[in-house]
């Protein structure tokens, strides 16, 4: 599931800046599609805890690909 967002990356930061807005562009441009990276920006920009940040992202790339295989 999350080779297919770390391929379509480009494609996917304007959700990704819309479903986490304290994101900044270049927070997102950094994460270059990697998963641990987008947890650690979470934890930074939001305080998450890396469980929550793990859940959150998890929710988030479960949402995108069952939309894209929809």
């Amino acid at each position: 599931m999350w080779s297919e967002i770390e391929t379509h990356w480009q494609l996917l930061q304007p959700r990704v800046r819309r479903h986490w807005f304290r994101l900044s562009q270049g927070d997102v441009e950094a994460v270059d599609g990697k998963r641990d990276i987008l947890i650690r920006r979470l934890q930074d920009r939001y305080g998450f805890s890396p469980q929550q940040a793990d859940r959150e992202v998890e929710a988030w790339a479960w949402l995108v690909t069952a939309a894209h295989a929809a």
